[in-house]
């Protein structure tokens, strides 16, 4: 494989050799919280309005938001968690926790709850009251499931704890929670381009004849030795890793069949490491006996689906929204050409993160509510998008060439992460 960043060959352990013992991944993440609270969340609570906002959940059905508020080793919520962020009118962000287990980790929250003398709730109510916010942020929202996890449950104890008054001040905090997911902070970026090398390795390494055999080996085979290959890394999978073919006179092999030389492989696969996700789709051809390259034509839609990913790269601007970008992107692809699809989405904590869709593969007109939102700096997306061309040496019939690379947008620019795929990976 060619790219902008090169990678080492197949099966080098540069790329693993990032992985770090679970102990050292926990600290990493923790000291990355610990200053995202400091320096991240007050910014984003004063932009979006909000002097206080509860999170609030129970085991095993925790808000999107609420784990990447807590250090590595709660895992859940363990009962009940509810957390208070206030700003005080001087600045200062108080953090507190209201929790069975603690907060377990000094650094990140003073906990306030004695449950031996204190109902969790009345606790709550009677905390806030002190307080007096102006404005309390709960996590409620038609748009942003990110911004919608408090339960119907959970609201109605809060309303109760509250009590009219307070619960008069209280409005959606989607905006708050889609800001504290998408902001990734320096320490998040200089450290994201190794954890998307480490992706760029697998595919490299699944796409060579030391995984491939022709004639053997199937497409479910190849999914299934990169999800094995992840787990064997420790690294956790967000989605079932996908390989697909296409051959000439057979647009859509079935998965269980053999890879036959004169394929184009296309693979999907995303994963957690450190806390952040990677999603990446990239492009195989298998050589057929005495060739040394891949046909022209495929090779050439590779490139339109390079130069497709140059048009949206520059439609990128803080302040506009996922439409407005999708909407420009398509009217430069129209005009060169090109025939193809836009659906990028953001990346971060989750796989599909929170942040700006700029186009659904079945909503090419764009995204009502979550195209709507604004694209900010220090954010990152996975840039999914395919291209149509047909093959001349297949006799006209098409391929597809679907593409994702993980980039962040930061200093108004747009920065693939671990570069991306240029030329075909070429299996013997």
């Amino acid at each position: 494989m060619a790219s902008d960043h090169a990678l080492g060959a197949p099966g080098a352990s540069d790329w693993e050799q990032k992985i770090l013992p679970l102990r050292r991944q926990a600290k990493v993440q923790d000291d990355w919280l610990v200053y995202r609270l400091k320096e991240v969340l007050p910014g984003i609570m004063r932009r979006e309005g909000f002097d206080m906002w509860i999170v609030a959940a129970r085991e095993y059905n925790e808000d999107p938001v609420l784990l990447t508020l807590l250090p590595v080793t709660a895992i859940s919520a363990r009962r009940r968690t509810v957390l208070l962020f206030y700003l005080r009118p001087g600045g200062e962000l108080e953090k507190l926790s209201l929790s069975r287990s603690g907060s377990g980790h000094e650094e990140l929250y003073l906990g306030v709850w004695d449950q031996s003398k204190e109902e969790q709730w009345r606790a709550v109510g009677r905390l806030v009251r002190e307080r007096d916010p102006k404005s309390i942020g709960i996590d409620v929202s038609s748009t942003f499931a990110f911004g919608d996890g408090l339960s119907h449950s959970e609201f109605e104890e809060l309303s109760r704890a509250l009590g009219p008054d307070l619960m008069a001040r209280t409005r959606g905090a989607e905006r708050l929670a889609v800001g504290w997911l998408e902001c990734r902070t320096r320490r998040e970026l200089t450290a994201y381009p190794g954890i998307v090398e480490i992706a760029h390795g697998i595919v490299a390494e699944a796409f060579s004849s030391r995984v491939v055999h022709p004639g053997i080996t199937t497409c479910a085979d190849v999914s299934w030795w990169m999800r094995q290959r992840m787990e064997d890394l420790g690294l956790r999978a967000w989605f079932q890793p996908s390989v697909s073919a296409q051959r000439q006179g057979d647009p859509n092999p079935g998965a269980d069949e053999s890879i036959l030389p004169g394929d184009v492989l296309h693979c999907d696969v995303g994963f957690h490491y450190l806390g952040l996700a990677t999603d990446c789709q990239q492009l195989a051809y298998v050589l057929k006996p005495g060739e040394a390259d891949a046909p022209d034509e495929i090779k050439r839609a590779l490139g339109q689906g390079n130069r497709l990913q140059d048009l949206l790269a520059g439609e990128y601007a803080a302040g506009r929204t996922g439409n407005q970008i999708l909407a420009g992107t398509l009217e430069k692809m129209r005009g060169e050409g090109i025939d193809g699809s836009v659906y990028t989405h953001p990346l971060g904590y989750h796989g599909h993160a929170a942040g700006p869709i700029i186009g659904l593969f079945d909503h090419q007109e764009g995204v009502p509510g979550r195209g709507d939102y604004e694209l900010f700096d220090d954010t990152c997306y996975a840039m999914e998008l395919n291209v149509r061309v047909p093959v001349a040496e297949w006799g006209g019939q098409e391929v597809r060439a679907a593409l994702e690379e993980d980039i962040a947008f930061t200093g108004g620019k747009v920065l693939f992460l671990d570069g991306r795929q240029t030329s075909l990976h070429l299996i013997k």
